[in-house]
This record gives structure tokens, C-alpha cells and sequence, in this order.
């Protein structure tokens, strides 16, 4: 009989169960939780696809993202790509998640810029009125009423 799946960071009980990032799994729980022998770990390390973290004495301890990028592996190794062809599309999986979260920061500074020359605009007191010129991206203060 299996027990339940459990989510990390989810409590136990009265104890809080590890963040998805703290390395806490053994070799041989890693192993049985993906269903990989441990030499096959071994190697994935030695290949740079995960990166247990280490103990004092050089042991591996696995985390549950580790738990499930080695799953992930599993899985692509088993439709018959090859260890470089999977190395490589995690590569890629990894630039589009940072791309990704590079454009959500640089919209909300557009949103924020965008917002702050709207207030600049409608403010009847602020006598600065910025205008872009057309063909680069500087911005030109002009002031009303003054030489």
C-alpha cells in the first residue's frame, strides 16, 4: 500500500514539512521516489542535469525540485531523447522561465512609467510638460511661460 503524495512545505502533523529547495533526500530516497537506480543519479550529477546539494562528507542530498527535474529527465529519456538533447532542452526551458520573468518586470516598469507621465499630464499644477521627440528616446522638458 502506497501512502499518499505529499506536497513540500506542507505541513505534517505539527511539523512543517521542507521547502521545495531544501536538500534533504538521500541517494537511495531519491532513487525510489524516481524510480532511477542511484548510479543513474550519480551520473545525471556528473552530467551537470541536477545539482544535488552536498554534506559535510561530499554525500548527495536531494531536493524535491531536484526530486522532480529528475522525473522530468525520466520522462524525456523514456520518449528516446538522448542525455544532450535533454540537457539542452532544460537549458531552454530555463532562459524562456528567466525571458519570461524578465518581461513581466519590464512591463510593470512600463505600466509605472506610463502611469507617472498620465499624472505629469493631467496635473494642472506641474508646469512641465515632457514630450518625446519622434525620432530617439530622449525626453524634452519644456516649461510654460518661461525663456
Amino acid at each position: 500500500m502506497t501512502s499518499p503524495r505529499r506536497e513540500p512545505g506542507k505541513p505534517i502533523g505539527r511539523v512543517e514539512a521542507p521547502g521545495p529547495d531544501v536538500p534533504v533526500y538521500v541517494i537511495s530516497v531519491a532513487a525510489e521516489l524516481t524510480g532511477l537506480h542511484p548510479q543513474t543519479l550519480r551520473a545525471y550529477d556528473r552530467m551537470g542535469l541536477v545539482r544535488p546539494g552536498r554534506t559535510g562528507g561530499g554525500g548527495r542530498r536531494y531536493s524535491w525540485r531536484d526530486i522532480e527535474m529528475l522525473r522530468e529527465v525520466a520522462e524525456l529519456t523514456s520518449t528516446g531523447i538522448g542525455l544532450e538533447g535533454v540537457k539542452r532542452i532544460l537549458d531552454l526551458e530555463n532562459q524562456v522561465t528567466a525571458l519570461r520573468m524578465r518581461v513581466a518586470e519590464l512591463e510593470g516598469e512600463l505600466n509605472a512609467t506610463q502611469l507617472a507621465l498620465q499624472k505629469t499630464l493631467t496635473d494642472s499644477r506641474n508646469q512641465n510638460l515632457p514630450a518625446l521627440r519622434p525620432t530617439g528616446h530622449a525626453v524634452t522638458i519644456w516649461r510654460r511661460g518661461h525663456l
